[in-house]
């Protein structure tokens, strides 16, 4: 981020601010409205492809002494994100939680995380400036890229070239918590292959997958960090990689899937940014678990409510997932990435994939 970028940044900031003081000098009670960040207030907008809020809102209003306290927090926690960015210092989400008990004003204080969360999320939507701008990051989340990118990084220590194969050990390169510091200088991948597992991750690599193949092996670590999901936008919009999803077969896995694909509940004010509505899912299908006859994991209860809920979720009502999670309820079973291995350590790489890719017109 440049410091011009910076600048804007504390001035859209401080903007929102001074807001509240021209609310104060007209005589009105200050006040900040956020769309309201629910399931119920999630819409799935049909030409974007992607998960947005919906029109409800929602108001913090000093008409109440709770909301005056959201409020008085609010304004205590812009300060500090402006003489952050005017010190260019960066923090972690924990640590504003933390810094809070330092304010001066013990109402100002976050009772726990979660709100300082919430808030920062706030000022998100309502400056129309992302947390990274802030100079705001999570805690790491370990997430990497192992295959034939060449890349630039903007860092504190200046400029480093990197190669995401002839540049870093077999752990991969490391994504950074704002990917758009990163500027690609060549590729020569042929499609991103995003892995939930880090012991799926780790087979590839020493299989060779991605060498093999040409492919871009992205780490998720679970449930995608916004910068995970971030870079994976940007190869395919940049670099016009086919983007593939490889997770476990249950329900929760499915849902890792969308929020690649569609987005999630809690940055939907972002989806055009981190999602990629193009990407496609490679497995682990239910039609696999038969087909191969994988050792298997019964559906617990909780699994079966999140299936039949996803029957209902715009996000799954094709006729393929349709297909998948109907098979999926009738055998009662779920199995892991790993499964695969029961028929040998090569067989992922020399045939599953393989044979998926090319039936979903990757190679």
């Amino acid at each position: 981020m440049s410091a011009d970028d910076s600048q804007q940044a504390r001035e859209q900031l401080i903007d929102l601010a001074a807001q509240f003081y021209d609310q104060f000098e007209l005589g009105e009670i200050p006040s900040m409205e956020v769309p309201t960040r629910t399931k119920s207030n999630i819409v799935f907008d049909e030409e974007k492809g992607v998960w947005v809020y919906g029109d409800r809102t929602s108001t913090r209003s000093a008409n109440s002494v709770r909301g005056a306290r959201k409020l008085l927090k609010a304004v205590y926690t812009i300060e500090f994100l402006a003489t952050q960015l005017e010190e260019d210092r960066s923090s972690t989400l924990r640590e504003l939680y933390y810094l809070s008990e330092s304010w001066d004003n013990e109402e100002a204080q976050f009772n726990n995380q979660d709100e300082s969360n919430g808030l920062i999320e706030d000022l998100e939507i309502v400056s129309g400036v992302t947390r990274e701008d802030f100079h705001m990051r999570p805690e790491e989340s370990g997430a990497t890229v192992m295959g034939p990118l060449y890349l630039r990084e903007q860092t504190r220590r200046g400029e480093r070239e990197i190669h995401c194969q002839e540049d870093v050990g077999e752990g991969g390169y490391q994504i950074p918590n704002n990917p758009d510091t990163i500027e690609f200088l060549d590729c020569d991948a042929e499609f991103v292959l995003c892995v939930e597992t880090g012991g799926m991750r780790d087979r590839l690599v020493e299989n060779g997958f991605d060498e093999e193949y040409d492919a871009l092996i992205v780490h998720l670590k679970g449930q995608p960090a916004r910068a995970t999901r971030r870079i994976t936008r940007r190869l395919h919009d940049e670099l016009d990689l086919p983007v593939t999803v490889f997770t476990d077969g249950d329900p929760w896995s499915y849902r890792i899937y969308g929020s690649v694909t569609y987005g999630s509940i809690k940055s939907a004010h972002l989806s055009e940014y981190l999602a990629t509505p193009e990407a496609q899912f490679v497995g682990i299908q239910p039609a696999d678990i038969v087909e191969y006859d994988l050792p298997t994991d019964p559906l617990s209860d909780s699994d079966v409510n999140a299936l039949e809920s996803e029957l209902e979720d715009p996000r799954f009502q094709t006729d393929y997932w349709e297909e998948q999670i109907e098979l999926q309820l009738d055998i009662e079973k779920k199995a892991e990435q790993q499964a695969l291995a029961s028929r040998g350590l090569d067989f992922v790489t020399e045939t599953y994939l393989p044979e998926r890719l090319t039936e979903m017109g990757v190679f």
